[in-house]
């Protein structure tokens, strides 16, 4: 059976025996002493004018006041509404970074946000590039926000939810029925044990002591250490954060199908602490590109086949990347965010196969259309005539002859001829390219072990801390208890429990009554 921790129990824990070396760490005239416990220790003589600089200091009001400047702090940052206005703010600056362009060149700014017409009537490209507006989450002011929210939420926990928590560890027993009557619940059991009540007390799952007719339990403490952990989830988010914005790299490239590029090459720093990898020496080689299409004939999926090489040339990884599937290797990420059409690959009546090169016509969103023009004749004319080829895709080239004229559509790759003023002309094939980022962003773990955290310790800040007192009042058991959550189950909880405490039951009987003697009657008891 479990057994209910007591006061008494407890002094008795404290109480073990006294080593028998005593080891000051003072300058003693000797550097260890080893005597028994009953032998005197001489302690050198405090110095007396450094006894009166600290009491000169304590009557110094200047002194006392400067020690009652960080608790002012605190107590201002640790302001509820202040935090408030913190995370408000915060929002908005992230609401304005969506809006306004990040990272482009500055004429950009001069031209969507002039001062002769500004936006709103004040808003010009000097609010964007004086207070960094044009790189939004590594700005001085974005970032400011973020270290105040911080000190608030660190003020907050030290003010606030620290001292909650060590005042609920502490034991406080009641020895008035009338204060613990007061308790939001309350009954009175009697002809009852408080030692049985403890007994079940701890079953239900509660830490139980008791000192003398006094008893105190509590269970639920978790729900007590859940803020803080809310706020230091937060803060490992904001830190995450801050370090993805001010220590990453981040790098866009279009290339197309065979061609290699190194990574050093395309990325570029975000913010004063990025640091290049070695993974910055890797060479990405694009093996092949090719596109899905659904029934109608539109783009539905696009892939690129990457092998990625060390400087000695040697194939370190090979991955086939597409939309919402990276390839990550040594801190870097590649993403598949675009496509393209590089060149056109043609046959000319017996000359080639060349290539050339397509220009991008038309670019909406998802469609686009590509042209290149073969030229006929002379090309060293001033009037040169040829033929046009347009395309929305890689799966299909529209031909036109050198008046204008729609002169067919072939695929790719069909070695399908067509006959265009005399001669025939074969596309041999479509050379995509692929359009990549690359970025590196060492704050990333940081933000989810800190949003893992956050939804963890928010599902424990709903647990109830309850707290239970009982005094044992003569015969009856006077019982009462409180909870910060879920009042009603915790009445309901209560209630049980004292349901199944046992009564006690007084079994003394007279001397005139024994077992199997008769009664007057003639019978007897049993």
């Amino acid at each position: 059976m479990a057994k209910i921790q007591s006061s008494d129990d407890t002094k008795r824990k404290i109480r073990k025996p006294i080593s028998q070396k005593i080891i000051l760490s003072g300058p003693l005239d000797s550097p260890e002493i080893s005597e028994n416990v009953n032998a005197k220790v001489e302690i050198p003589a405090i110095d007396a004018q450094k006894v009166e600089i600290l009491a000169k200091k304590a009557r110094n009001p200047l002194w006392v006041s400067l020690k009652r400047v960080p608790r002012r702090i605190a107590s201002v940052l640790s302001n509820l509404p202040l935090a408030i206005g913190e995370m408000a703010t915060i929002a908005g600056l992230m609401a304005l970074g969506t809006v306004i362009e990040q990272g482009e060149a500055p004429e950009l700014y001069f031209q969507k946000y002039p001062e002769d017409n500004p936006v709103l009537g004040f808003f010009t490209w000097r609010w964007v590039l004086y207070l960094g507006f044009d790189h939004m989450f590594s700005s001085p002011v974005f970032l400011g926000m973020l270290v105040l929210l911080a000190a608030s939420l660190m003020a907050c926990t030290y003010t606030t939810q620290v001292p909650l928590v060590r005042v609920a560890r502490r034991w406080s027993f009641l020895t008035s029925a009338e204060s613990i009557r007061k308790q939001e619940v309350a009954d009175s059991l009697p002809r009852a044990s408080i030692k049985d009540l403890g007994v079940i007390l701890m079953g239900a799952g509660y830490e139980v002591f008791s000192k003398g007719p006094s008893l105190y339990a509590f269970k639920g403490m978790a729900g007590r250490f859940a803020p803080i952990g809310v706020h230091l989830a937060m803060l490992l988010i904001m830190a995450g954060a801050t370090l993805s914005a001010t220590g990453s790299f981040r790098g866009s490239v279009t290339v197309p199908q065979g061609l290699n590029f190194v990574i050093g090459d395309i990325m570029g720093p975000s913010g004063f602490l990025s640091n290049p990898m070695p993974s910055f020496n890797t060479e990405v080689h694009v093996n092949r590109f090719y596109m899905d299409y659904y029934e109608s004939g539109e783009v539905s999926q696009f892939h690129t086949d990457l092998s990625l090489l060390n400087l000695d040339g040697k194939e370190v990884m090979r991955k086939t990347i597409s939309v919402n599937d990276p390839l990550r290797y040594d801190g870097v990420t590649i993403y598949q965010t675009d496509w393209g059409i590089s060149a056109l690959q043609v046959s000319k009546d017996t000359d080639g196969p060349f290539n050339l090169a397509m220009a991008p016509l038309k670019i909406n969103g998802d469609k686009k259309l590509y042209g290149t023009f073969l030229p006929v004749g002379d090309t060293n004319s001033s009037n040169v005539k040829g033929i046009s080829m347009l395309a929305r895709d890689l799966q299909s080239i529209v031909l036109y002859d050198q008046e204008g004229k729609f002169a067919g559509v072939r695929r790719p790759s069909s070695k399908l001829p067509i006959d265009i003023d005399g001669m025939k002309i074969v596309i041999e094939d479509a050379i995509g390219s692929t359009g990549l980022e690359l970025k590196t962003d060492p704050g990333v773990p940081i933000v989810y072990a800190g949003f893992g955290a956050l939804m963890l310790t928010t599902c424990i800040s709903y647990l109830s801390h309850s707290q239970i007192w009982a005094l044992q009042d003569g015969t009856t058991v006077v019982v009462g208890g409180k909870t910060n959550r879920g009042k009603v189950e915790f009445a309901g909880e209560l209630n049980r429990l004292l349901d199944s405490i046992p009564e006690i039951v007084n079994t003394k009987t007279t001397p005139s009554k024994t077992l199997n003697s008769e009664s007057k009657d003639g019978d007897s008891l049993v």
